[in-house]
Order: C-alpha cells, then structure tokens, then sequence
C-alpha cells in the first residue's frame, strides 16, 4: 500500500514540466520581439524616408537634399548603417508632381527566417518655384 501512493504523488513533475514549457515559451518571446523590432525599424525608416521627401520638395531644393536629409534622420536614429541605399526622384501620383524617397535597409534579424530587406518609400507635394 505504501508503495502505492508514493507513484501516486506527483513530486517532481513540476520541474520536468518547466523543462518542457520554457523552450516554448522562449520561442514565442523571441518571435515577439522580432515583430516588434521589424515594426520599429519599418516606421523609422517611413518617418526618415518622409522627412527627406519633404526636404526635397521644398521650392529650390533639390533630389540631392532629400537623399541628405534622409541619411541624417536614419542615422540619428538607428545609427550610421541602417540605410543601405536611398534615391529620391521626382514623378506623378495621380496628376500631382511629387518627390518620392526609396529607402531600402537591412532588416534586424534575431534569426534566419523571413525577410532580410526591407524597402520603404516617402511621398511629398512639389513646391514650385
């Protein structure tokens, strides 16, 4: 009898679950943060890739303006690489002249999956001189 209840009693079981828990648990705290660290660098880049469309489409100012405009507002803040490539150029967006900025950007990744590059556009109304 007493060897009965002693298989009984679940002694121990609490620290085989926390082995079997935590590894999950890990994963989907690392997947989290990965979202968010992917959202905050595509929003940087919108807001920089912005801010340099509206340099650029000031009367008087030129393409090379928005691209230097650009590059500032990254790398105060995501530091002085983030931006692989930047090219600003003016076009049409529905019947209206616009400076358009194309920022592509390394992605920061915790690991191998999903995508590496990341390329976002900032629009501004052409001023006319």
């Amino acid at each position: 009898m007493r060897l009965f209840t002693r298989l009984r009693e679940d002694r121990g079981s609490a620290v085989v679950e926390f082995a079997l828990v935590t590894p999950l648990l890990l994963l989907v705290a690392l997947a989290v943060l990965q979202v968010i660290l992917a959202l905050h660098v595509r929003s940087t880049l919108t807001a920089a890739a912005a801010e340099g469309a509206r340099a650029g489409a000031l009367a008087g100012a030129g393409l090379a303006v928005a691209e230097s405009r650009t590059r500032d507002v990254l790398s105060d803040a995501l530091g002085g690489d983030a931006a692989q490539d930047v090219v600003a150029s003016r076009t049409r967006l529905e019947g209206v002249e616009v400076v358009r900025v194309m920022v592509t950007a390394r992605l920061p990744l915790l690991g191998t999956l999903g995508p590496t590059a990341l390329i976002v556009e900032g629009h501004a109304i052409a001023e006319r001189s």
